[in-house]
């Protein structure tokens, strides 16, 4: 009898717990610099999630950022599972960085899925002033030229080195991969035709593309993106396998409560179903996933696993 009484005391105490949750600030940990993608997803949630949760909630965005996102991951890892720690971030940290750094943290077993919020292709693009029109004008001239197109990316283990991997390793070709620190310097060589061509994500490259200063040959979704009705899809241009999703998401350190998890999951959904905010992501080349916790985890898992094979497979070194 005794034991039952504090059975039910301590379902009591953590009822009380989770329905005063938030009792403090939610924080949420982006692991890269303010401006980003990632950035703009958290700060999107951060001024919406208030008023879903109600309450006198406050957001506030952490920008934890190094080692590729690693140490805003082993930060939010470590935190305490209530609810008050959030992770906002791109597929790197969840998926990649595992399988290219030593970390802190286990990827798979550290954290609480919740949702992935977004996801966008990456676009092959190449100067206004480049000879290529087609991918198949890239295959012809990477095949007769083996090692001597050059290929940017945002750095060693980004979702445009390893959509470029990806490509030569489903084409038999090779490129030179030149990896920079951010996608601002790609951008800037890019236009400076300093370097040949990049994967680059859709929503960095729109601007340029619409002001006629980058081509695009091929998008890596597995349909045409509504933005470029007129690019072909990799698939399309004869590259089988090779589509290619960067995508930001939301976890929390592992062991959250299960009721937090369900307000969490109902209160991002619904910030993001909005058409005012929804709207504005798509015109931005952003498409809505919005799975459920479950989904999330087992995307992650499959995802862990194809690059882990590609990294492993092309022999990818983080630096």
């Amino acid at each position: 009898m005794k034991k039952s009484v504090i059975t039910l005391l301590v379902a009591a105490a953590t009822s009380l717990s989770a329905f005063a949750w938030p009792d403090k600030p939610v924080t949420l940990v982006v692991p890269f610099p303010p401006g980003g993608s990632t950035d703009l997803i958290a700060r999107t949630l951060s001024g919406q999630l208030p008023g879903k949760l109600g309450g006198g909630a406050t957001v506030v965005v952490e920008n934890k950022a190094g080692a590729t996102g690693t140490i805003g991951a082993a930060h939010v890892a470590r935190a305490p599972a209530d609810g008050h720690t959030l992770f906002v971030s791109s597929l790197g940290p969840f998926v990649i960085a595992p399988h290219l750094f030593k970390v802190n943290y286990d990827a798979l077993k550290d954290f609480d899925t919740i949702t992935v919020v977004v996801q966008a292709p990456n676009v092959l693009v190449v100067p206004a002033a480049s000879a290529h029109q087609s991918v198949a004008e890239v295959i012809a001239y990477v095949k007769a030229n083996p090692g001597k197109m050059t290929f940017a990316s945002s750095g060693n283990g980004s979702s445009d080195h390893l959509t470029a991997e990806l490509f030569w390793q489903q084409t038999g070709t090779s490129g030179v991969h030149v990896p920079y620190k951010g996608g601002g310097p790609v951008m800037s060589d890019l236009l400076g035709n300093q370097v040949e061509s990049s994967f680059m994500n859709i929503n960095t490259a729109m601007p340029q593309i619409k002001a006629g200063k980058l081509r695009a040959l091929a998008i890596t979704s597995a349909k045409r993106s509504p933005l470029l009705p007129d690019v072909p899809t990799l698939e399309e241009s004869g590259v089988k396998d090779a589509n290619v999703q960067s995508w930001q998401a939301v976890a929390a350190p592992k062991g959250l409560p299960a009721d937090v998890k369900k307000r969490l999951h109902e209160a991002i959904v619904s910030t993001f179903k909005d058409p005012q905010v929804n709207g504005k992501l798509l015109e931005l080349g952003f498409e809505l996933v919005l799975n459920t916790p479950e989904q999330f985890a087992a995307f992650q898992a499959t995802e862990y696993a194809r690059w882990q094979k590609l990294i492993a497979s092309r022999n990818i070194k983080a630096d």
